[in-house]
């Protein structure tokens, strides 16, 4: 049996029991979520959005949702892997920042018309504590691939934070700066806008290149 990953866009009544409700029926047909996001757009309504793993046809398990009394909508959409794809996320100083993005951007613009799906997120923080907290938060959000950690002065925190991250299969990208960051990165890379070209081309299936590969990590 075939087996898809499909989007599921759905708005309900807000109320107790709902998700427990929503998740019962997609268990029966044997679904596997692979993410899930919710917020109220009204006081009595809460849009749903479902990524899920599902076998046969996805057709029945949407009409098996929009049968319950709590939906008012329910659609098959794309999901966000395949529209946003694997994310980038630059934090640091703003100057940094941008400069970063300008590589990766022009670096994801190139992969993207070859059939790639990648996207750039930034970030401008300052201050230990917030940058800490930014680059552990990373784990949480959903298709991130790497994080470049764009500044001038980063230690401390921010280094254990990297070292957690990267413990879970985060790539993390340094610019060459002081403190002890660039020590805990990937790779380390001088010059901003090769920073982010660098991170894109790590992040591609589309790119011959892998960290892993490179005889040396700062550059």
């Amino acid at each position: 049996m075939n087996v898809s990953n499909i989007g599921i866009e759905l708005r309900t009544s807000s109320g107790p029991g709902v998700l427990h409700e929503l998740t019962g029926v997609i268990a029966r047909h044997q679904g596997n979520i692979l993410s899930v996001d919710f917020h109220e757009d009204q006081a009595s309504h809460t849009q749903y959005y479902f990524e899920i793993e599902v076998p046969g046809d996805p057709a029945a398990l949407v009409q098996h949702l929009l049968d319950l009394p709590v939906v008012s909508h329910a659609a098959q959409v794309e999901t966000m892997e395949k529209i946003y794809g694997k994310r980038i996320i630059i934090m640091g100083g703003g100057a940094q920042v941008g400069q970063v993005a300008l590589g990766a951007i022009l670096e994801a613009d190139r992969h993207n018309i070859r059939g790639e799906h990648i996207s750039v997120d930034t970030i401008p923080l300052v201050g230990e504590q917030q940058l800490a907290a930014a680059v552990r938060a990373t784990a949480r959000l959903p298709r991130v691939k790497a994080i470049v950690m764009a500044g001038a002065l980063m230690g401390g925190e921010i280094e254990q934070a990297v070292r957690e991250v990267r413990a879970q299969g985060m790539l993390v990208v340094s610019l060459n700066m002081a403190g002890s960051v660039p020590d805990a990165a990937d790779l380390v890379v001088t010059d901003p806008v090769q920073a982010g070209v660098m991170t894109v081309m790590a992040v591609a299936d589309t790119a011959k290149f892998t960290v892993e590969r490179l005889k040396r990590r700062v550059f």
